[in-house]
């Protein structure tokens, strides 16, 4: 795999609880800030993209 320009997510506070993105032409990859390359997710965009979808609709989403 190619080094990797990592982002960290810009909901994350300081600290080692963050997410970060790479993205590559074909693939996005997310990891944890404690230790990026102990594990790395990969997901193809499409994928990627639903998953945010998902997200964004669950915190619109009220509980009761």
């Amino acid at each position: 795999m190619p080094a990797l320009s990592w982002q960290k997510s810009s909901y994350c506070a300081q600290g080692n609880s963050c997410v970060h993105v790479a993205a590559t032409p074909h693939h996005v990859h997310l990891t944890e800030s404690s230790d990026p390359t102990a594990a790395i997710l990969t997901a193809a965009p499409a994928a990627f993209a639903a998953l945010l979808t998902t997200l964004k609709l669950e915190e619109d989403t009220p509980r009761g």
